[in-house]
């Protein structure tokens, strides 16, 4: 089920996600807040359509101002151990990777998976992305599915 809540003009494009990150200090007053601070905080969304005949509104956070956009909550790929990857089971992250420079680590360390967050396995997607786990860890790249609201 889609939500309406305003992002930033620079921002709202059909198809881009992004972790709501909650309530910023320059939000405190703004009359929009209602449309606005409506999303669950550390939940990944997906814009699924913009409001074309929507104005833009002035924002303090926002340099170009806001716009109305559609969101739903979006499935997370993640790298979890490969004992537990079965479609449709419960686990969590393996833990965090200092290691930046891995093609896996965007799969490792996700934006909108907490590490002791037990998640569902939507679809195994297969291999990592990485050759050899620096941490020496047997991974395999699932899709979260995306949280119930």
């Amino acid at each position: 089920m889609s939500t309406v809540t305003l992002v930033g003009t620079r921002l709202a494009d059909v198809g881009r996600e992004f972790v709501y990150g909650g309530e910023s200090d320059a939000c405190e007053g703004c009359p929009y807040r209602g449309q606005c601070l409506n999303l669950t905080e550390g939940t990944r969304y997906r814009i699924t359509d913009v409001r074309e005949n929507a104005q833009t509104l002035e924002c303090a956070v926002h340099d170009g101002g806001v716009r109305a956009v559609e969101v739903e909550p979006a499935s997370v790929p993640a790298n979890v151990p490969s004992r537990r990857a079965y479609a449709g089971s419960t686990t969590a992250l393996a833990g965090d990777c200092p290691h930046t420079e891995c093609p896996s680590h965007q799969y490792c360390v996700p934006d909108g998976v907490d590490f002791e967050e037990e998640r569902t396995i939507q679809q195994v997607l297969g291999e990592p992305p990485h050759d050899h786990c620096p941490l020496d860890r047997d991974l395999t790249l699932v899709e979260f599915a995306p949280e119930e609201q």
